[in-house]
């Protein structure tokens, strides 16, 4: 299962409880978060307010996950995210529009929120 910035953003931002709910819709999953997402999460939680803290508690839940670099060089972190996915067969959480799009049109199962606190495995 690999988790993506807004993902694991999510839980302070949305009262959710993301490995929970992720475990409840697959069962047993072992976490994965890229070195670009920490990276991307460590920026963010420099910020004051609400989006700073919901990062450095991200980064808190990406410390219990298996770091994976994406190996991207020129490309985005999403194009990295959606490449590894396909390669590695993996589910993706997230609640990026355009990646959760892509990731479905690409045959990628995705985790995301759906409503006030509830998260669904979605298939393309």
């Amino acid at each position: 299962m690999l988790f993506d910035a807004n993902a694991l953003m999510m839980p302070l931002e949305q009262g959710v409880d993301l490995f929970s709910e992720v475990q409840a819709l697959v069962g047993a999953f072992d976490p994965v978060v890229p070195t670009e997402v920490r990276a991307e999460l460590a920026g963010v939680a420099r910020q004051q307010g609400r989006r700073g803290a919901a990062a450095r508690f991200g980064l808190s839940l990406a410390a219990r996950c298996a770091e994976v670099p994406l190996g991207g060089g020129e490309r985005t972190v999403d194009a990295g995210i959606s490449a590894y996915a396909r390669n590695h067969d993996c589910l993706v959480a997230t609640s990026d529009r355009e990646l959760r799009r892509s990731l479905l049109r690409d045959g990628v199962p995705v985790i995301a929120l759906r409503g006030p606190r509830r998260v669904t495995l979605e298939r393309g």
